[in-house]
């Protein structure tokens, strides 16, 4: 089996939830979700796990972090500064929030954070190769 990371995360709205990241490039794969879950492929090493939060208070019953907190912030390396921006303009149409954090331009590097509509905090960075070797 491939090494694989599942990132879980809790969601008010699945419906709502699974609707944003489609927006944002995720595929869903049906096979791990259901009414009360959703799996969405990065790619076939990263999938998220969108988890209603009954569901998620069958995994922990450890309190959440209040609204406006930051507990971590996952990256997605992304194709082109053109891309970066798409996935932000796709953040702010489908509920989420473009430009979370202020942008960082060090030419060679490129990078914006957004939230989804739960808050859960993503950074889409798009580095151009023979340029992070001037570093």
């Amino acid at each position: 089996m491939t090494k694989t990371i599942f990132i879980s995360l809790p969601v008010r709205d699945l419906q709502a939830s699974v609707a944003f990241y489609k927006a944002l490039g995720f595929e869903p794969n049906p096979k791990l979700s259901d009414g009360t879950g959703a799996a969405m492929s990065w790619s076939e090493a990263i999938q998220v796990m969108l988890v209603s939060l009954p569901r998620w208070r069958t995994f922990t019953d450890k309190p959440l972090p209040p609204a406006g907190t930051a507990g971590h912030m996952l990256s997605l390396a992304i194709d082109s500064r053109e891309a970066v921006d798409a996935m932000q303009a796709a953040a702010a149409a489908h509920g989420g929030r473009a430009d979370a954090n202020p942008a960082e331009d060090h030419g060679f590097m490129y990078s914006r954070d957004l939230a989804d509509p739960d808050g859960h905090l993503w950074a889409t960075v798009w580095m151009d190769p023979a340029g992070s070797q001037q570093a």
